[in-house]
């Protein structure tokens, strides 16, 4: 089969598209023919190397994804070929505490498909056919690339708004890095719960599309400094919630941006790991730090059935073949994208 992939660590010049051996999916496991890929910054860490992110080479990334079942391992039940799929990409144990108590998550074995494992950028994957969600009628109008762009992205801010910071009708929800994948669903699953959304990008035309998706404000957080702008948007109060998934440049800010008693909810450190952290802001200003990592399986179910019924929508900025894989990786990397780049395989 053709598929992305690099054999050492480097710029995107490293991606190539080249043949590799088609996997075959072994006991409890489904091989799905692939149809949309969607990337994630976890694909340029992957590619660049870091240190906390070791992977075997050559490595295919790639957690997102749409495709139909091409074949069952012995055992599997409930899933048939010819179904159309949206994978689900935290890999599990299935059988310890939090796996049946449905925080699989939380599993001491908790993998990422495409990080610790060969992804879904390629012709074909093999997964366990726990994870796997088949795309139910009301959803078959959607593109395969708008289903691809789905889950990681989703998933996580579900877990991050509903489940961690349990946003509340009328709480006042500001969103950093509105234009990113976690961006965009974080602006529709607050407006869903009720909530008040500021939205805070880069660029004028981010800040736009924003409040196409339902942001009620808008940061420009290079022509105005972040918290001042917060502050005067809230009257002096600041943000009940703030999603936070830059890290090191913006989480000082974030801190003093949230309001007395607020919660700040990180998923990630796209700008880096090291955040220093004044500690009389916590402790005085009864704050909650809230970390959040994907979520648990059936979380996926909630979110295809609310796209489904309309109530929430995937967000494309473009498709590109595979073979485009290089430009893709630019495009992610200069940060020139609104919502999700998706490849078509």
């Amino acid at each position: 089969m053709r598929a992305a992939l690099f054999r050492q660590h480097g710029g995107p010049e490293v991606m190539e598209v080249t043949e590799i051996p088609t996997p075959t999916p072994g006991p409890g496991e489904v091989q799905i023919r692939v149809k949309a890929a969607a990337l994630n910054h976890i694909d340029l860490w992957l590619r660049r190397g870091l240190p906390s992110l070791k992977v075997e080479l050559p490595h295919v990334s790639g957690g997102d994804a749409c495709g139909t079942v091409s074949a069952l391992g012995a055992g599997v039940r409930g899933v048939s070929e010819g179904d159309r799929v949206v994978i689900n990409p935290g890999l599990t144990c299935g059988r310890c505490r939090e796996c049946l108590g449905g925080r699989d998550n939380l599993c001491a074995e908790f993998r990422m498909l495409g990080e610790h494992t060969d992804g879904a950028e390629g012709e074909y994957v093999v997964v366990p056919a726990a994870n796997v969600v088949k795309v139910p009628p009301a959803a078959a109008h959607l593109a395969d690339t708008d289903l691809a762009a789905v889950p990681i992205t989703f998933i996580t801010v579900w877990q991050m708004l509903v489940e961690k910071a349990r946003v509340r009708p009328g709480e006042t929800v500001l969103v950093l890095g509105a234009g990113s994948g976690v961006g965009v669903a974080a602006i529709q699953i607050a407006k869903l719960f009720g909530a008040r959304v500021i939205a805070a990008a880069s660029t004028p035309r981010k800040l736009d599309l924003a409040r196409t998706l339902g942001a009620d404000d808008t940061i420009d957080y290079v022509a105005e400094e972040l918290v001042s702008a917060t502050k005067r948007l809230t009257e002096r109060r600041g943000a009940d919630v703030v999603v936070e998934h830059t890290g090191a440049a913006t989480f000082p800010k974030s801190v003093v941006a949230c309001a007395r008693g607020g919660r700040i909810v990180t998923c990630g450190a796209t700008e880096g790991y090291e955040a220093p952290l004044n500690l009389r802001h916590v402790f005085w200003r009864h704050l909650s730090i809230l970390g959040s990592t994907l979520a648990p399986k059936s979380c996926l179910f909630e979110v295809i059935d609310r796209i489904a019924a309309g109530q929430l929508r995937p967000v494309v900025d473009r498709v590109l073949p595979l073979d485009d894989i290089q430009s893709a990786h630019r495009a992610l990397e200069a940060r020139e994208t609104f919502g999700k780049i998706v490849l078509a395989i």
